[in-house]
């Protein structure tokens, strides 16, 4: 990997965005007690958290954060649907989708060779 030299901006919301998954399982866990609901932003946490840090090294490597985003947006926006739980459910399909968003128009912005 190329290092590009000081982090781009999108990578503060990405580590913050990686942290605020793995902190949604860990309240479910606190309030549910389900294992495997921690287990689950957990994964998808450290994945996020290693989306972030590959777009910290090369803003091309876009493409795992940009999945893992795009597949927590709709695991959790079909659970919001099926709840209507705000805080885990909707909270992190909002921010799910908001950070696909910003992958998107990175992706956009880019130059083209």
């Amino acid at each position: 990997m190329q290092n590009t030299g000081p982090m781009v901006p999108l990578c503060y919301f990405g580590f913050g965005y990686a942290a605020l998954v793995a902190t949604g399982g860990i309240i479910g866990y606190a309030k549910a007690g389900s294992v495997l609901s921690l287990a689950t932003y957990l994964f998808f946490g450290n994945l996020a958290g290693l989306g972030a840090y590959e777009l910290s090294q090369d803003p091309r490597t876009i493409w795992v954060f940009l999945v893992n985003s795009g597949t927590l947006t709709g695991i959790m926006g079909m659970r919001f649907y099926h709840s209507g739980k705000f805080v885990s459910a909707s909270l992190i399909a909002e921010a799910s989708l908001l950070m696909v968003a910003k992958l998107g128009i990175s992706i956009l912005n880019r130059p083209q060779p």
